[in-house]
């Protein structure tokens, strides 16, 4: 919240001067509604000098993006290239652990798509903010036809995940994700977008929830969740209230409750008293209670939806059905191997647990298990170390930001990579159900490396743009 504050400081106090030396002041439109991004407490909006210095010749634009690389983050940069290259020696060691030939099976693909992922880096990198912004509805709009058509013309072992493109098959969801942070953060910071009207936040709700549904019906579960997930740290960032944000999270506590009546009972105190010490009207809390019934009388028509294997994971993670040779076996197996790797580790190549084979998917989602048996626990406190590092640079360049557009860009994608990281290592270490999820820059998986180093540029491209509106 801190940085957020002075992110939001910035944006009303900042100001350059032109060529002239005065202050380069701009009308803002007539709106000034509260919960905006960039709001300001004056009728204006103040940009900096290089909005209207526009650079001229060969010269002049080489000037221009040095003045950027030097902008860049550096500390991001490296803890990318880490990850990255920590991510390779592993998928490496768990190929070839597999009897797999690394270099000709999946070892080799993944460098194919970290190839192609670097291109689409830089393209990142390179593309105008502006031009992002303009185009941003044109790509959702186009996210969404791909997960329409995916649905009706898609391939995958029983499920409709992949599309053909020629010798390539795309996953479409992987990409859509960012094509939904972009479209959020344009709505989020239109003029006449406005958080304390409820069809404004209804709007901005849809916008994650259509292609969130649409990714459930694959069915892919894990990868739904996350369009949810990178909803409300976007709406928080865009001024969304503290209170507006339990209301809109305290249906969830009731539906994962509501297969307990005593808990169920106990939530739903909990959520009046918390909007009494809130100061909410009765009418909100009588709205807020109607939506927690709703939710917890919803839960067991979802539950009869879900698969029968999507069932047997929840139970099995809430220890409600043992199975070790079954649905729990994975977990097991991936205990096993990250508690046997000791201090040290047992070294690359040379991990029992996946040299025969005791640890399935060790090349995809189970990929940290790897590192925790070949690597110990210095190995794994040094990949934990990376991804803070990584997850705190860009909460940092979100911060600095003075585009509320870019700065929320930052923050969508801050959130994906954190909650793919969250459930991740807590699927892993059997404090989440298994969900499906990758790890960013680790596990195999060609649209997901594409997708990551997309978003990585996107990151990089706001780092070198931070002082440009």
């Amino acid at each position: 919240m801190r940085l957020r504050r002075e992110w939001r400081k910035r944006q009303r106090s900042s100001c350059t001067r032109g060529s002239g030396g005065a202050p380069v002041l701009l009308r803002r439109g007539a709106d000034g509604a509260r919960g905006r991004i960039g709001r300001a407490d004056t009728d204006f909006i103040r940009l900096p000098r290089q909005h209207f210095q526009q650079p001229s010749g060969g010269a002049a634009v080489s000037r221009l993006w040095k003045s950027r690389l030097r902008n860049l983050d550096k500390p991001f940069v490296a803890a990318t290239l880490l990850l990255l290259l920590l991510g390779l020696i592993t998928l490496y060691s768990a190929c070839a652990q597999a009897g797999d030939s690394p270099w000709a099976g999946n070892f080799g693909r993944q460098l194919t798509w970290l190839a192609l992922g670097a291109a689409g880096l830089v393209l990142a990198c390179v593309v105008s903010l502006h031009l992002l912004r303009h185009l941003a509805y044109f790509l959702y709009g186009m996210a969404v036809a791909a997960l329409v058509l995916l649905l009706l013309f898609g391939k995958g072992p029983g499920v409709a995940r992949w599309l053909q493109l020629g010798p390539v098959q795309i996953q479409p969801s992987e990409l859509a994700k960012i094509a939904v942070v972009l479209a959020l953060a344009r709505f989020l910071t239109s003029t006449t977008t406005d958080l304390e009207r409820p069809l404004d936040l209804i709007k901005a709700f849809a916008l994650g929830l259509v292609p969130m549904a649409l990714v459930a019906k694959q069915p892919n579960l894990g990868t739904a969740m996350v369009f949810g997930a990178l909803l409300l740290p976007m709406l928080f960032w865009a001024g969304l209230s503290l209170s507006s944000l339990f209301i809109i999270l305290s249906p969830v506590l009731s539906f994962v409750a509501s297969f307990h009546r005593l808990a169920l009972t106990g939530v739903l105190i909990l959520v009046v008293v918390a909007l009494l010490i809130l100061r909410a009207r009765p009418r909100t809390i009588a709205f807020t209670l109607v939506m927690n019934l709703a939710a917890a009388a919803a839960a067991p028509i979802l539950w009869n939806h879900l698969h029968d294997y999507q069932q047997q994971r929840i139970l099995s993670f809430l220890g409600l059905r043992e199975d070790p040779m079954g649905l729990s076996y994975q977990v097991i197996q991936s205990k096993v191997a990250i508690g046997s790797g000791g201090i040290w580790g047992k070294g690359l190549l040379h991990g029992t647990q996946t040299h025969l084979r005791f640890l399935p998917a060790q090349h995809t989602d189970f990929i940290f298990s790897v590192i925790g048996e070949e690597l110990g626990f210095v190995g794994t406190s040094v990949t934990l170390l990376l991804f803070g590092v990584f997850l705190r640079r860009c909460l940092m360049i979100a911060s600095r930001a003075r585009n509320p557009f870019a700065s929320l860009v930052v923050v969508g994608v801050l959130s994906i990579f954190a909650f793919h990281i969250l459930v991740n290592l807590g699927m892993v270490v059997g404090l989440m159900p298994v969900a499906g999820l990758p790890l960013p820059f680790m596990s195999y998986g060609g649209s997901f490396l594409l997708a990551s180093l997309i978003m990585v540029g996107l990151v990089a491209n706001v780092s070198m743009r931070w002082d440009e509106y």
